[in-house]
């Protein structure tokens, strides 16, 4: 019954830190960066896109095509490093909590 309760109590305190996290995870901002800085897209680590720079010299219609593939290779670099910042926070509680890492989570 003791491993039963300790197991809720554990239970209960990830959750805690989950909801903790999420709101952390709103205020942790990564810049996704491509042709050399010519195009740069800033999103928080729950993937919420909070900017995008673009270089005057894309802004040409000739240029669209280049300036697509380089939104989308910025929008790609941003998502994988805030897709690294979720899993540094989740690593950090499940490590507190005596837990394996990557316990419960894809």
């Amino acid at each position: 019954m003791a491993d039963f309760l300790g197991m809720m109590k554990q239970a209960a305190q990830l959750q805690s830190k989950m909801q903790e996290m999420q709101a952390e995870l709103g205020n942790v901002e990564v810049e996704g960066i491509s042709g050399g800085g010519l195009v740069a897209v800033r999103m928080t680590a729950k993937m919420d896109v909070k900017s995008i720079k673009i270089d005057p010299s894309l802004l040409k219609p000739e240029e669209a095509e280049i300036l697509e593939d380089l939104l989308v290779t910025a929008h790609g670099d941003a998502r994988r490093k805030a897709e690294a910042a979720m899993q540094e926070k989740m690593q950090a509680i499940t490590g507190k909590l005596g837990l394996p890492p990557g316990f419960g989570f894809g």
